[in-house]
């Protein structure tokens, strides 16, 4: 099995799935997505807090249930505490930024300014590419 390159977050699994995404970040995601898609534990707890139809959560589920879930471990832990330390981050996005980092994997968020300015986190928007 290829070694996973990318972590997605939740806003673009939810415009991937949607098909909400320009034609070159639904190619992109296409590929990322055939792959075996990457999710934080953040992520997973996002998406399947939604309270929507039942059709749509089933497609939520379904994803969730063919990606791989990246859980908290001491490592992202350690990467949250010093990333909500030095850039004022939000817990969830820090969580996020920390699973990314201490798995050596790409965030695909369309919040880039979320995680602007984490050093060492390499983050990738769909929507400019």
């Amino acid at each position: 099995m290829e070694q996973p390159q990318y972590l997605i977050d939740t806003n673009v699994i939810i415009d991937y799935l949607g098909r909400n995404l320009p034609a070159s970040g639904m190619n992109f995601m296409n590929s990322v997505i055939d792959s075996i898609p990457v999710v934080s534990v953040i992520t997973k707890i996002e998406l399947l807090s939604f309270n929507t139809a039942e059709e749509h959560y089933r497609i939520l589920t379904d994803f969730i249930a063919d990606a791989i879930v990246l859980d908290l471990t001491s490592d992202v832990v350690e990467h949250s505490i010093a990333t909500r330390k030095n850039y004022k981050t939000k817990l969830p996005d820090a969580i996020i930024a920390a699973t990314a980092l201490a798995n050596n994997l790409s965030l695909i968020t369309r919040n880039g300014i979320d995680f602007k300015n984490i050093t060492g986190l390499n983050v990738i928007d769909p929507w400019n590419l």
